[in-house]
């Protein structure tokens, strides 16, 4: 249909004075399309000017159908080089913006089809400009190993549209928000700098050539301040960057703000695959519901620094930010799909308006509201709209003056302000009243109907230093209720009220923590779900009720902050202890309380089962690279300094692997290099191959000896060369030589797990290609697949599954999936050390079919999942009746199972499907 045969509303001329000009210019128009002109023009000076510019294109463009015109307008863009494209997206930015305010206007486009339109334009602004700029940098020979073809994806490079540009949104005068990346596999390693500064260069000028304002006016502002630790970081960084700073460091506001993200140029397909790398960090499987308080306070900081607080007044309102807003229903939308996003993939809709709808289908939102919230949400989207359309402005701001609501109300096609105002600010006040209710705290409930021995447990509570202040007691009365009734869900509320009981006796204070439980409900939830669900963390509060000044400190709930800082901070603290024997039980305290904080991160759902595996992975490296030259130094002040080039500590088996689980003990060996130093030099010299054998045991000593403080990991060291019968320290000459010559192929799989965690950094690497050396040489063996098979009956036969839940022995599970993926990384000579990675060597390696690769990667996440979460709810067998229902859905959250007969469905499919798998690949 054509654009005038579309039309279905009009602005109404707001300066009289401004319709002279339209109307004689485009007399030979339809009347119904001149009405829409010269009410557009007597509305808007910006539109004006775009029709006076661009008349003899106008014409053409509304005697057809507004979507062809579009179309014409984007294949322009096409193939034109840097120097011809700046101008031509000035041009089209021009025509596309009066096409679209003329149909937003005249009620041709819905609004979708408007943001829509602008987003297209958008998207290939960007694209071409990469495209372009990217040709250029390989002519110039910057792109190393590119060919001119390659600039058609960008060679690599991508940028992803965030916010509104990449949900489709885009408003009238939006700039757009851009993270540009650049797959750094592409390169060969010594040339991934020299394409990252070529990738920063074609950045810097796209956005020039987009946002400059020249005599041609301007395509859209660009803002890159979205990427990860803008403030330090280039605006063009590599997506291994990229992932590795999401993965430590990523925020709840930018796990919300990937809910949009879009690959919009470039390399499309690049852009994808990072976006599904970091599925795990922006939609968790648990509900999320401490999402609720973060947004919450993300809109409370919002309006103090806008000043937006009070009650509704129109004049100045900010129709984007201020209360009833457009961000009170993104907020609104937003946060119930990161709560619930996780497990269910069909609440993850980029837009405000789809997700909505698919928060509706699936009951986090009743329909009406929904509905409702959708109609108000476009009519919001229509009056910021209408504001910048009268000066192509960037503003959310309504008007100050009562002659400015006069025009946005004519631009409306409403001839009576008064009536305009009126309906407008019902429409604010609506907003506020269906989304607040959301955010705010809700109704304390009352208490449910305790036994006489409960009772006098509650009752003797106000004896408690916790509770000795009527402060304290005030804000408690306030909470005990919620925490009664949720105490009374456990299966066992007796004993969950005595393990809360001993929580709370051991508090020394309570009105910091009270007062967090009435301000954030989930940190009740948080100390409830200890002691319903997890005895050994529960019962660890009971004795260690000092542990949680992490948590009233305010960094408990802070993202996870990685190896690095973790080292950094402990030998920090670790040097300020003199004496060695504090320094050891300094490190225990520490380590325990973080210890500690993963649990309850994945008691929680804070972070799942994957992460906690990478932290308490991170963790042992931390506690292995700050406490190993604390015992070198103990130990060289009485034997000498370690003779040679010294040592390095390699983490074998899941330590190697990166993921460990809350019992994990560590899997360790030593290889040192004495560069043919004989022997120490302190007042106790020894020998080399002693010292190093007995700085090893000091090492194992320092980690394992049990203290007042506990220990901090039992170690084990049978994975050395020639297992127990061998050294517990290795040279390295003698580990090369081992390996080669008579080490077992059990032994050649445990390497490719091995990875340096402390100690010396250039004997680090050397093992590592003493370590690759061997995997190359070994892994096309003949005997290995006839080995594993040995070895896999071998294991069965030994220790059969402990239990009906068993996750990690037996045909099938966890240490199945494992050893087969050392096969992998074996066969391929891979470097990679996690299972994940493994199996990806191994369908490379063209013995595992996509199919089977895929299956394996679902059943290892699967019985990760359920062995992780075990070991963080018993010491003993998982025993289903003994944890109790909080226990239970504790595990049917991680496994994302409905109920346990599905999660034991799950698991026999998994299992069966493994094994058959591995005897086919080792059978052929």
């Amino acid at each position: 249909m054509t654009f005038a045969a579309r039309l279905t509303r009009c602005p109404i001329p707001f300066e009289p004075a401004r319709i002279e000009e339209p109307r004689a210019r485009f007399a030979a128009l339809a009347p119904e399309l001149r009405a829409l002109l010269e009410g557009t023009a007597g509305c808007s000076p910006y539109l004006a000017g775009l029709m006076e510019r661009q008349a003899d294109w106008l014409e053409s463009a509304l005697a057809g159908s507004p979507e062809a015109a579009l179309d014409a307008e984007l294949a322009g863009l096409v193939a034109l080089d840097s120097e011809a494209l700046g101008p031509a997206l000035r041009h089209a930015k021009a025509r596309i913006a009066l096409l679209a305010g003329l149909a937003d206007l005249g009620g041709v486009w819905p609004l979708e089809q408007v943001t829509g339109a602008l987003t297209r334009l958008a998207d290939a602004a960007v694209h071409h400009a990469l495209r372009a700029l990217a040709a250029d940098e390989i002519r110039r020979g910057k792109v190393p190993g590119a060919v001119p073809g390659d600039a058609d994806t960008a060679c690599g490079i991508v940028a992803l549209a965030m916010g509104k540009g990449g949900a489709g949104e885009l408003n009238y005068s939006s700039d757009i928000d851009l993270i540009c990346l650049f797959d750094e596999t592409r390169y060969a390693p010594d040339d991934v700098q020299e394409a990252r500064a070529a990738f920063i260069r074609v950045v810097r000028k796209m956005t020039a050539m987009l946002s400059d304002l020249t005599a041609d006016g301007y395509v859209f502002r660009t803002d890159l301040r979205l990427r990860p630790d803008a403030s330090v970081t280039p605006v063009c960084i590599s997506m291994a960057a990229a992932e590795q700073y999401y993965e430590a460091q990523g925020r709840t506001w930018e796990r919300a703000a990937y809910i949009k993200a879009r690959p919009c140029g470039g390399d499309l397909a690049a852009g994808a695959r990072f976006l599904q790398t970091l599925t795990p960090f922006v939609w968790r499987r648990h509900l999320d519901f401490a999402a609720i308080q973060d947004a919450y306070d993300m809109r409370l900081r919002i309006r103090e620094h806008k000043g937006l607080h009070g009650p509704i007044v129109l004049e100045g309102h900010n129709m984007k930010l201020g209360m009833g807003g457009i961000r009170e229903i993104e907020f609104f939308t937003q946060t119930r799909q990161i709560i619930a996003g996780g497990r269910d993939p069909s609440l993850r809709a980029s837009d405000t308006v789809g997700g909505l709808a698919a928060l509706a289908a699936k009951g986090w939102v009743p329909e009406a509201d929904a509905a409702e919230l959708t109609e108000l949400y476009r009519a919001h989207r229509e009056i910021e709209h209408r504001v910048q359309m009268v000066a192509d402005a960037q503003t959310h701001d309504l008007p100050t003056t009562p002659d400015g609501f006069d025009r946005i109300a004519r631009m409306c096609g409403e001839a009576d302000t008064e009536t305009f105002r009126s309906a407008l600010h019902a429409r604010l006040e609506r907003v506020a009243e269906l989304t607040e209710g959301f955010f705010a705290p809700g109704e304390t409930r009352s208490g449910p109907e305790m036994s006489a021995e409960m009772r006098e447990i509650v009752e003797g509570w106000r004896s408690y230093p916790a509770l000795r202040s009527e402060r304290a007691v005030a804000i408690f009365k306030r909470v005990q209720p919620e925490i009664l009734s949720r105490l009374d869900r456990a299966a066992n509320p007796s004993e969950a009220l005595r393990q809360f009981d001993g929580f709370l006796a051991g508090l020394p204070a309570g009105v910091q923590l009270f007062s967090l439980f009435e301000a954030n409900p989930q940190l009740i939830d948080l100390i409830v779900d200890i002691c319903t669900t997890a005895p050994g963390l529960a019962s660890y509060l009971s004795r260690n009720a000092a542990v949680l000044d992490a948590v009233i400190g305010g960094d408990f709930f802070a993202p996870w902050p990685g190896t690095a800082a973790l080292v950094e901070v402990l030998s920090k603290r670790l040097d300020e202890r003199a004496d060695y024997e504090a320094r050891l039980t300094s490190a225990r305290i520490w380590a325990r309380e973080w210890h500690f904080r993963i649990g309850v991160h994945h008691l929680r759902g804070l972070i799942d089962a994957g992460q906690a595996g990478r932290e308490y992975a991170d963790l042992a490296g931390a506690v292995l690279a700050a406490l190993w030259p604390v015992v070198v130094a103990e130990f060289a002040r009485k034997h000498g300094q370690p003779p040679g080039r010294g040592a390095v500590v390699l983490g074998m088996g899941s330590l190697g692997a990166e993921r460990l689980n809350a019992q994990s003990d560590l899997d360790l060996i030593v290889i040192y290099d004495a560069d043919g130093v004989d022997a120490s030099d302190g007042p106790r010299p020894l020998a080399a191959r002693a010292y190093y054998s007995r700085l090893t045991q000091a090492l194992v000593t320092a980690l394992s000896a049990p203290m007042a403080d506990g220990r901090l990991y039992e170690v084990d060291m049978r994975l050395r060369p020639s297992g127990r019968q061998g050294p517990v320290a290795t040279a390295i000459q003698s580990f090369r030589s081992y390996q080669m010559e008579e080490a077992w192929t059990w032994e050649h799989l445990a390497l490719t797990r091995a990875r340096p965690v402390a100690g010396d950094f250039a004997l680090a690497a050397e093992v590592e290609e003493a370590r690759m050396a061997v995997l190359a040489a070994k892994g096309g063996a003949d005997r290995v697949l006839p080995d594993v098979a040995e070895m896999r009956d071998r294991i069965f036969a030994a220790k059969a599954p402990d239990g009906a839940w068993e996750a990690k022995i037996g045909p099938g599970r966890l240490q199945d999936i494992e050893l087969l993926a050392q096969v992998g990384a074996l066969r391929s000579a891979a470097p990679a050390r996690r299972v994940e990675a493994q199996l990806r060597a191994g369908l490379k390696a063209g013995y595992l079919t996509r199919e089977d690769e895929a299956a394996l990667q679902e059943a290892y996440r699967f019985f990760w999942r359920l062995q992780s979460g075990a070991r963080l709810l018993t010491e003993q067998p998982l025993d289903m009746t003994a944890i109790g229902a909080g226990g239970q859905a504790f595990l049917l959250r991680e496994t994302g199972a409905s109920n346990l007969d599905g999660m034991a469905s799950q698991m026999e499919g998994h299992k069966d499907r493994v094994a058959a798998i591995i005897a086919r690949v080792l059978a052929a």
